[in-house]
């Protein structure tokens, strides 16, 4: 119970005072180790469950306990060894042998689930653990990486069994035969797969709606049966005419057989599924007849009617001249538009088709549409208002398509402004229909709002400043009257960040309530800002949500395979491994790892551990990359900001491939600075000089040929990224956002970082030669010194400047200064870490010469030069990172003084509501910048402690 309720210690004791009266109760030990396990102290925990299980227990409360902690542990290999043991004792136990089964299940052995399933069915012969063997064969199939071995072995073995149950008749359940069903389709005996469903074993398929004739229409287009494809469909779409599926391969079928010039022969049916259609005229016919059909329902449906759309798309794409027998498009979608405009489908439906309208049509089109709405203006000048919901709706489709149609991009910035006022009167009066609506209800006429918005983004590209104030203003004035609207958030988020303040990202980010998948699909928009605008703590988070999802992930993919087993639905299994293994090779997911481990040495390497610890705690090896950079999948979803935007300016197929280019480019960048900063510590260990042989025993010189190997690597990824920066991409605003790989490059800390490293091949050579004949290394190590304090300071002096100034009564931020002033704060931790390093070699160096001085008893040992270019090295970071510690002051100061209020907010645009908004808007603009200048100069300031004990 204690264990239960969370209350671990008082569970501890418990154990303990039980374990006083019987010392060998096994089960006590394991409770008292799940105790230490949960208060963090793992060793003992593991030390004390490796006690009972060496016992081999086979009592039922033990293992259930011991498999418990195991889970715990994260070490379910354990749990297979407990339960071989119990079996071996206890080898007629059916619990036992599923158990060992599942064990088996959670580490993927799938040939010992194989020999588990059919020991259990001799002792127990039930049908379910037959085909849980049978199952393990083809996952054995699936993970093999020969083919051909899966194809002559496995899945063979697999079909004889399952056929030997056939003949025995033996087959009880839906899921035998869909596993019977996945073998021979795996086999590609389509025919034979194809003959079980439509047969006797076919009639157990009843699950799911149609899943026999799904299956069977799987299996016709696969063995290119299209009259039966075509006969299939056509009977379905009779059943059902708004099934868009079955409009698709109707069509499909129907002009595949155009294209063979298919009959039907003379005296027999048309095919096994009945009639043929294989014309165009049998297949208008068949649509008219499917409208005249559903013009005699009671609720419209919307299938009939979009289906005469696609075919003339299709014919059109064909270059048919048939397509005048279903009438004119333009007719068609205002007929469409009259008949389903309120509902807010209607949008996404036209949207499809609005390529078979002229781009002359266009204007004239919108105007019809809205000649059909019923609107009413209270006065002459006034703008005309829906009375209600329904006519809402359309005039909201049809300000989408007018934005889709780009009637919006081509006004110039006074109608522009026109527009916006419009949709927000329109946005405003809409509300009043929501005032019953629930906090976590959208309001009607949300739509206008994010409209407006879009239109003002259009202008603030064009380079109108204020514009962008005034989309933060209208969204946080959404936001206030729509608190669940999570487009409203999601387009805050990502216009903060382009401001570059990430304080207000934090809090809206939590509030969308991000679940599973999501923080892979969408944790990019948080954690590509969250460093980078110097908001180290909620970095840290950020990054822990994301791989706090990832590293589960793992564990629960587990538990659902067991499930799909326990249930029968075997055909989920391949797709649980499958999807398990793209969250594995999740691009962001890399990024999430290497920016975590980056961030944090930044924050503690040599302030609160020294860097070694740092590295062995994160178990960093500089020789590993974990990256599965050939199967790196971008699971990021571009499209989760609505858009209506024009083809031409949405993001597009090619924007995701460049997208992808530059975030993997970036992350190759930033995985080999990491293993860079890793193998500093493998390299400081005591060193025999000039002792070749030795070098290569200690395995130091092998240290140095990685970092070598590393370094070249790193130039290599720089060039590429190079490279691809030349080709200037711009992505849509609502697009992929850029990486900062274009910073890096520009302010110089690519130059310096790889200048850092070159310095620490330096070092080490010195300190294999020794100081005697190494006069050429250490005048190169002294240059080295001279040019990184320049490039140091140059880099500084890209952080100059104000990061916020009102211009002409207007905010202007400066996000590139913030991001330059981060990269700074890093490159000035490699160059520590490198110093460290220095320090190390030089130091038993000097204490060897003041030996030497004083057996000689001589004052005139000469000190070798590359002392005091340490020396002065040393002294100038000190006082470059003093100036921008003093720098960063005198930005909080300024921060601290500006004063918002004195603004003009006297924009004629601005309602009195809106200025509320905007005050609040600039407010959290300006506290982000201030807590980003306050984190960075914490930060520095620690830094500037661990340069003032360097000194030799």
């Amino acid at each position: 119970d204690y264990l239960d309720n969370g209350n671990n210690k008082m569970a501890i004791q418990q154990a303990d005072k039980l374990l006083k009266k019987h010392k060998d109760l096994h089960c006590a030990k394991v409770l008292k180790a799940i105790g230490l396990q949960r208060t963090g102290k793992q060793d003992e925990a593991y030390a004390l469950a490796q006690e009972v299980a060496a016992l081999e227990p086979t009592d039922d409360n033990s293992l259930q306990a011991l498999t418990i902690l195991y889970r715990e542990m994260h070490r379910p290999e354990l749990v297979t060894k407990l339960y071989e043991a119990a079996v071996k004792k206890v080898p007629n136990s059916e619990e036992y042998h599923s158990h060992l089964f599942m064990a088996y299940a959670r580490v993927g052995e799938y040939k010992k689930m194989q020999q588990a399933g059919m020991a259990l069915y001799k002792i127990v012969p039930k049908n379910p653990y037959y085909f849980w063997s049978v199952m393990s064969l083809i996952m054995q199939s699936i993970s093999a990486q020969d083919e051909n071995l899966s194809k002559t072995m496995f899945l063979p073995l697999a079909e004889r069994m399952v056929e030997k149950m056939v003949k025995e008749d033996k087959i009880e359940a839906e899921a035998e035969v869909e596993l019977y069903y996945m073998i021979l389709e795996r086999l590609e005996k389509y025919k034979e797969a194809l003959d079980v469903v439509r047969g006797k074993l076919g009639e157990k398929l009843t699950s799911e709606l149609q899943s026999r004739e799904n299956k069977c229409m799987a299996m016709y287009k696969k063995l290119c049966r299209w009259p039966e494809c075509n006969a299939l469909s056509r009977r379905l779409l009779l059943k059902n005419s708004d099934d868009w599926q079955f409009y698709v391969t109707y069509f499909d079928s129907v002009f595949q057989l155009i294209d063979e010039s298919w009959t039907p022969p003379p005296e027999e049916e048309h095919s096994l599924e009945g009639e043929v259609h294989y014309s165009i005229e049998q297949a208008v016919r068949f649509i008219e007849e499917r409208i005249t059909e559903e013009s005699k329902n009671s609720r419209p449906l919307r299938g009939p009617y979009l289906a005469k759309l696609e075919l003339i798309r299709r014919l059109r794409y064909r270059g048919c001249n048939d397509e005048y027998k279903l009438g004119d498009p333009e007719e068609l979608m205002f007929q469409y538009f009259k008949k389903f405009g309120d509902k807010p489908c209607c949008f996404t439906d036209i949207k499809v088709f609005v390529d078979l309208l002229p781009s002359s049509q266009y204007t004239k089109f919108i105007s019809q549409l809205l000649e059909v709405i019923p609107l009413s203006a209270t006065a002459e000048n006034e703008i005309a208002l829906p009375a209600d919901i329904k006519a809402l709706q359309q005039h909201l489709c049809v300000v989408q398509l007018s934005r889709l149609l780009g009637i919006y991009h081509t006004m110039d910035k006074k109608e522009k402004l026109t527009v916006v006022q419009e949709l927000m009167l329109r946005y405003r009066h809409g509300l009043e229909f929501g005032k019953s609506c629930l906090k976590t209800e959208l309001q009607f006429s949300d739509y206008y709002c994010l409209l407006a918005v879009h239109l003002l983004l259009d202008l603030w590209l064009e380079g109108e400043e204020t514009a962008v104030w005034q989309c933060l203003t209208l969204l946080e004035e959404g936001l206030s009257h729509s608190p669940s609207n999570a487009q409203f958030k999601l387009l805050l988020i990502r216009i903060y960040c382009r401001l570059g303040a990430f304080e207000p990202v934090a809090e809206l980010y939590s509030s969308l309530d991000a679940k599973h998948i999501q923080h892979d699909t969408i944790g990019y928009l948080l954690t590509r800002y969250a460093e980078s605008l110097g908001h180290y703590a909620a970095a840290s988070q950020s990054c822990n949500f994301a791989l706090r999802f990832f590293h589960s992930n793992q564990k629960d993919t587990s538990e659902y395979i067991i499930q799909a087993y326990k249930y029968g639905a075997f055909e989920k299994i391949p797709e649980f491994i499958a999807f398990r293994n793209r969250l594995n090779s999740s691009l962001h997911f890399a990024q999430v790892r290497t920016e975590r481990m980056l961030l944090d040495l930044l924050l503690e390497a040599n302030i609160s551990a020294s860097l070694e610890e740092s590295i062995k705690s994160m178990s960093l090896n500089p020789e590993e990359d974990d990256i599965p950079w050939k199967d790196l999948r971008d699971n990021r979803d571009l499209t989760v900001l609505f858009n209506w935007d024009p083809k031409d300016r949405d993001i597009s197929e090619e924007h995701r491939k460049l997208s992808l280019e530059e975030e993997t480019l970036w992350l190759r960048i930033r995985s080999l600075t990491l293993r860079l900063v890793s193998g500093l510590p493998t390299l400081s260990h005591t060193i025999q000089p000039k002792n070749s042989e030795k070098t290569a025993e200690n395995g130091v010189s092998s240290k140095i040929d990685t970092i070598r190997s590393l370094l070249q690597q790193l130039e290599a990824a720089v060039d590429s990224g190079k490279k691809f920066l030349e080709q200037k991409i711009q992505y849509p605003v609502l697009g992929p956002p850029p990486t900062r790989m274009a910073g890096f490059f520009s302010n110089g800390s690519c130059q310096c970082q790889t200048s850092l490293f070159y310095l620490v091949s330096d070092i080490y050579e010195l300190d294999t030669n020794g100081l005697e004949d190494s006069a050429e290394i250490q005048e190169r190590i002294g240059n080295s010194f001279k040019s990184l304090v320049e490039r140091l300071t140059d880099l500084f002096n890209k952080c100059k400047g104000d990061l916020i100034e009102v211009r002409d009564g207007t905010l202007k931020t400066h996000p590139n200064l913030l991001e330059n002033l981060v990269f700074f704060v890093e490159t000035i931790s490699i160059a520590l870490w490198v110093s460290s390093y220095c320090d190390s070699v030089l130091r038993p160096f000097k204490s060897n010469l003041q030996k030497k001085k004083k057996k000689k008893k001589e004052s005139s040992v000469a000190m070798p030069p590359v002392f005091t270019h340490f020396l002065d090295y040393v002294t100038e970071l000190q006082t470059l990172t003093s100036n921008v510690i003093d720098h960063i002051k005198g930005l909080e100061i300024i921060l601290t003084a500006l004063k918002l209020e004195d603004l003009s907010l006297e924009d004629t645009l601005l309602l009195p509501e809106e200025k509320k908004f905007t005050k609040t808007v600039q407010g959290k603009v300006q506290s982000s910048y201030h807590h980003s200048v306050q984190e960075i100069g914490e930060l520095l300031k620690k830094r500037l402690d661990t340069i003032k004990k360097l000194k030799i």
